[in-house]
């Protein structure tokens, strides 16, 4: 229904005083908007460390940060330790040398689990795509691909294509303009990639683009000092009661990348999920189900905490998996393509004024994220539609997702609606932890046409990813 149909037919109870009463808000959503601590913390944590690149001191140091704020709370946050393929940024280096009169250094950023090789030189290629047609449109073997930033070719899969035509390395147009780079994993399976391959800002690699297109040759040296080492990290636990086994799992990343401050991926599920702890440590209540707080490690390099802590969980029952990643002012919820779990959100929704979800109950499956390992081993899982300001969020993985972007208000307005739907989930009496059979789990995989990107993340066939 339009806009102007529906003020019509809300004319005569606008005239007569008549309007449907909106549900009080819970308790929870109260306390929560003025609540301020989970802004408070992200901004310590934002500009006292840094990035949180998994495996670095800067990660390390802030969580041990949270660790403090949790047991000042009163709370007892626990470890849970894992090892993952670890990735250090070095002072890598890709420098124009031709056509230009004199060698130009350009914006560049490696995809993680680019290693460490010598300096070398080479020619540069338009690969368009990095499809098959398109590789075979020149002479490819010893030179560098100029990928385009549209791209449908899954990361992992144009790397590997470029390797095995023996190519030497692949520079990605980044997608945003600006001199933007866009910092990301190379390999979700943690393997050194074969050959480097870095994210090039939009401007230089257009301006390589149109030398290319006017048939000038282009050379480049690339001198990656990255490295790639197995490393060992943790994801940090609260636990709150319940009368029964079947938990509820909130959980967030905690990790980002290196190139800004991670204020919006993840700072935001970050200080979210402090915000819910916080709010649980006051009102410890009487509830049905238990409630686990996580913070994920390892998620921007292959979702590295979240496989570990499905697979640890894989025999208990777990009721319903959250994930809270980039959640700005929520719009939705989203029952992530299982049809049994719209009637119930359906039931929260209605809990809260209509401001607080304005598009209602989704059913979407995506994916690259911590509830993916959930959602392939059974379990329920859930997530936000939510809005974020464009000139906030063209900035994630890059220099300038920093703290000062980051309003008070976003942080209260999604914790309040968070804190509301863990509190129903808790107490849902249609909720079970009855996990989807394989069967159905590869059903909502094709229906939804996520077997190329699984396939390309290693996670599908499930087994492989296991």
């Amino acid at each position: 229904m339009n806009l102007i149909v529906r003020t019509l037919c809300l004319l005569p109870l606008i005239l007569t005083g008549q309007l449907p009463a909106q549900p009080a808000p819970p308790p929870v959503v109260t306390a929560l908007l003025a609540d301020r601590s989970g802004h408070d913390l992200l901004g310590r944590l934002s500009d006292d460390f840094g990035g949180r690149v998994t495996g670095s001191p800067a990660n390390r140091a802030a969580m041990d940060a949270l660790v403090a704020e949790l047991r000042a709370l009163g709370l007892k946050p626990e470890e849970q330790k894992f090892t993952m393929p670890g990735w250090a940024r070095g002072d890598d280096e890709v420098t124009l040398l031709a056509p230009l009169p004199e060698a130009r250094r350009l914006r560049v950023a490696a995809l993680s689990y680019t290693q460490a090789h010598a300096p070398f030189e080479a020619e540069v290629v338009d690969i368009g795509q990095g499809r098959d047609a398109d590789f075979a449109k020149a002479d490819v073997r010893g030179k560098v691909g100029l990928l385009a930033a549209n791209t449908t070719v899954p990361r992992g899969l144009y790397e590997k294509a470029a390797s095995e035509r023996g190519m030497r390395g692949v520079l990605f147009i980044n997608r945003e303009g600006g001199g933007q780079l866009l910092a990301r994993t190379g390999s979700f399976g943690g393997e050194p990639l074969k050959i480097p391959v870095y994210s090039i800002a939009q401007e230089e690699g257009r301006w390589i683009s149109r030398l290319l297109a006017r048939g000038k040759t282009v050379r480049v040296r690339m001198h990656t000092r990255s490295r790639c080492m197995p490393i060992e990290t943790s994801n940090l636990i609260v636990r709150f009661p319940g009368r029964t086994a079947e938990k509820v799992v909130i959980g967030a990343h905690f990790d980002s990348w290196d190139l800004g401050q991670g204020a919006t991926d993840n700072g935001l599920g970050v200080a979210q999920v402090f915000g819910l702890a916080k709010y649980l440590a006051a009102n410890p209540g009487d509830r049905l189900r238990p409630i686990e707080l996580v913070w994920f490690n390892g998620e921007e390099q292959g979702l590295w905490g979240s496989r570990h802590a499905a697979e640890v969980a894989r025999k208990e029952p777990i009721a319903a998996m959250v994930n809270l990643d980039m959640v700005g002012y929520p719009l939705s919820v989203n029952a992530c393509g299982d049809d049994r779990l719209v009637p119930m959100l359906t039931r929260f929704a209605a809990t809260l004024p209509v401001e607080r979800l304005r598009e209602g109950v989704k059913n979407i499956a995506w994916l690259a994220s911590d509830h993916t390992p959930y959602q392939l081993d059974g379990v329920n899982v859930i997530t936000f539609g939510a809005h974020i300001d464009r000139e906030i969020v063209r900035y994630y993985h890059d220099f300038a997702d920093t703290f000062d972007k980051i309003d008070a208000k976003m942080i209260t307005e999604s914790s309040a609606t968070i804190g509301a739907l863990a509190l129903f989930l808790a107490d849902a009496p249609e909720l079970t932890a009855q996990r989807r059979s394989a069967e159905e789990v590869a059903a909502t995989v094709k229906t939804f046409d996520l077997t190329p990107r699984l396939t390309a993340m290693g996670l599908w066939p499930r087994e492989a990813g296991r």
